[in-house]
């Protein structure tokens, strides 16, 4: 059911984040109460949970939000670039590109600095690779990007596999949990949550471009878009937010073909709505994910990327087994 009550649905999801950011605030191996958290936000209360909450788990949601907003928003901007349901944002193997190029230097024992540089290097070089040999000597169309995005991702996935094996065997729960997902070291998230806004202000001010898109390059450049440049600018933005998400935190999976599908069910497909709603969700979704990561097992902690998927997986299952009762 679609919703004609743009307002409401931005509502909704603005308390919905708002919530989840209080929750992960107030959750963790030492609870803090409501009137703690606004006492710490506030610098009125003790330096330890002053510490607590200012130095360690409010830099930590709030990179959850933006690198699951930055998800979101590469999730629906290479759906209308591939015009495919399912495209998510580690398609074009930004992803296997920049786990290869950490794990290289996680293997040789590098600081990590090193590693971010490298992961960021390795998503956009491999965005790049995969662009360059869809290209060829033509055009490149969806369906090409698309096969040459997976078969690449399958050779990084293999490069990845003889990496872990042939690394020493105190690197490994270090290099998992970076590929499942890892805000351990989340405290800096000043650069994620401004690309968020500028990606989505873009998006918002371009909605009406990307909707046109979305209906075929034809029917674009019949409306006067210019279809090269337009494709071009959307490719990059959304292989920075990937390559930035990879970088800030490892590969999170289903946050990026979720989100979109969820949004477009309630509130149609018109990008002026679907992008903004996208990155509220796919933030409080990330945030939701990393808060049950740390107390489910607290003091251990689990990779978030496999509470995405725990998630994800049978989200996504009801949603298109509803969508085909309401197809039929």
């Amino acid at each position: 059911m679609i919703t004609r009550r743009p307002a409401a649905l931005f509502a909704g999801l603005i308390a919905f984040a708002g919530g989840a950011l209080i929750v992960a605030l107030a959750s963790g191996s030492a609870d803090i109460s409501f009137a703690d958290i606004l006492a710490a936000l506030w610098g009125d209360t003790s330096p330890m949970t002053q510490s607590l909450v200012i130095d360690l788990r409010l830099p930590r949601a709030l990179t959850a939000f933006a690198v699951g907003g930055l998800l979101a928003v590469a999730g629906v901007l290479m759906q209308v670039l591939l015009r495919n349901p399912l495209a998510e944002p580690y398609i074009l193997g930004s992803s296997g590109g920049a786990a290869v190029a950490a794990l290289l230097m996680m293997m040789l024992g590098l600081g990590s600095l090193i590693v971010d540089l490298a992961a960021f290097g390795g998503a956009l070089a491999a965005t790049l690779l995969v662009f360059s040999i869809a290209h060829g000597t033509g055009s490149w169309t969806p369906a090409r990007l698309l096969l040459t995005g997976v078969v690449l991702a399958a050779g990084f996935s293999a490069a990845t596999t003889l990496l872990l094996a042939l690394s020493p065997e105190e690197n490994l729960r270090g290099m998992l949990f970076w590929l499942m997902g890892d805000l351990s070291f989340a405290f800096e998230p000043a650069r994620s949550l401004w690309l968020l806004i500028a990606l989505t202000a873009a998006g918002c001010l371009a909605a009406r471009h990307l909707n046109v898109l979305a209906r075929g390059e034809l029917q674009a450049a019949i409306v006067g878009l210019p279809v090269v440049g337009f494709r071009y600018l959307v490719f990059a933005a959304a292989s920075l937010a990937t390559a930035i998400s990879v970088t800030t935190v490892g590969v999170i999976g289903f946050v990026g073909l979720v989100v979109p599908h969820l949004i477009r069910l309630v509130s149609g497909s018109d990008h002026r709505i679907v992008l903004p709603a996208s990155a509220l969700a796919g933030g409080s979704l990330l945030v939701i994910a990393d808060t049950l990561a740390r107390t489910i097992i607290a003091p251990r902690q689990l990779p978030v990327g496999a509470i995405t998927a725990a998630i994800g997986v049978p989200l996504f299952l009801i949603v298109m087994s509803r969508n085909r009762e309401v197809r039929h």
